[in-house]
């Protein structure tokens, strides 16, 4: 009997801390709102007195987004719904069907494609512009949301690695055993190659210091050193450039094409995609110092460049292995 009546006490305990703690949550939810709707209506009406101030959509989207910052009950980030995932997707598909027609010779194919590669650009900036915005100013990126893009930009950068990797198969298989219709030797006999110690190893040189002055930059913004932050990722800028500039230079002084066998296709398949990335990584590092101009980061929010961080050490190692391999090793 005593027994029973112990477990009736505890599960009426149970029952009322239940429902206090529904009661609780409800009512501070609900008066969590009606502030915040007091707040929000205070804040237009006094910022629409100023005649200086022009208040707009956005604006009051932002209040609301803040509010409901400190309301909600979890660290993740629940995305508003956007129509920018079909329309980027309706641009590439616009871009690689431009493409085609432009590289077979269809009337109108250069206008198609640059009609979807303006759409996806466009697009991509929407949609950063819209990224960038919710880990500023409203705030979304909490510790674990920023956890998350880290392991997105580090599965990213694998299938980048994954995507290398089939140039460097291609370029060993062809090297490693060349066949006779190349005469059998590696370079192919009439191949003119790049001494590696001119141009390509000064290439080298602007490359690795630029991961140095990227490295010191990230150092800086941790260390909440902001001069020293803007100086160094400036340096890495200039780094980047000179290194596309003389990567167009072999280009140009190059006395073979894309076109001769099988050592062109694989030599500028291979040093056309990295450039590519070098000039995708420039801009993301030209973004992210702009927004160290305005203040976007801070010593413990600072994922975006972190982000080009990451892919520009990417670029770095890439280049490395590219040199080695193409230039020295498969040049000789």
């Amino acid at each position: 009997m005593l027994v029973k009546m112990i477990q009736w006490l505890e599960y009426q305990t149970v029952t009322l801390k239940i429902k206090v703690q529904f009661l609780f949550f409800t009512y501070f939810e609900r008066w969590a709102k009606w502030l915040s709707r007091k707040i929000v209506n205070f804040i237009f009406f006094r910022l629409c007195k100023f005649e200086s101030y022009s208040f707009n959509f956005f604006d009051f989207t932002c209040f609301i987004n803040l509010i409901s910052f400190f309301t909600q009950r979890h660290a993740f980030h629940l995305v508003n719904p956007s129509i920018l995932p079909l329309l980027t997707s309706l641009s590439a598909l616009t871009l690689t069907a431009g493409s085609v027609l432009f590289f077979h010779g269809f009337l109108g194919g250069f206008e198609f494609t640059l009609f979807g590669l303006t759409s996806v650009l466009t697009c991509m900036f929407l949609w950063w512009r819209d990224v960038v915005r919710e880990s500023t100013l409203e705030g979304h990126h909490t510790g674990i949301v920023q956890l998350g893009l880290r392991y997105g930009m580090l599965l990213f950068i694998v299938s980048e690695i994954m995507f290398f990797f089939a140039f460097f198969w291609a370029f060993f298989a062809a090297a490693l055993a060349p066949v006779i219709e190349i005469g059998s030797i590696w370079p192919p006999k009439g191949i003119d190659v790049f001494n590696p110690i001119e141009v390509p190893l000064l290439n080298t040189l602007l490359l690795l210091c630029s991961g140095v002055t990227v490295t010191y930059a990230h150092h800086a913004i941790t260390s909440g050193l902001k001069i020293h932050a803007v100086w160094g990722l400036f340096l890495t800028v200039v780094l980047a450039i000179l290194f596309t500039c003389l990567q167009g230079f072999e280009y140009v002084s190059a006395t073979f094409t894309i076109s001769d066998g099988i050592y062109g296709s694989t030599f500028f398949m291979a040093t056309g995609f990295h450039g590519f990335h070098v000039l995708i990584g420039t801009i993301f590092l030209t973004v992210c110092l702009c927004r160290l101009f305005l203040n976007h980061f801070t010593a413990q929010h600072h994922f975006g460049f972190e982000a080009a961080a990451f892919y520009w050490h990417f670029v770095d190692v890439v280049w490395l292995f590219l040199y080695i391999a193409v230039y020295f090793w498969g040049g000789n």
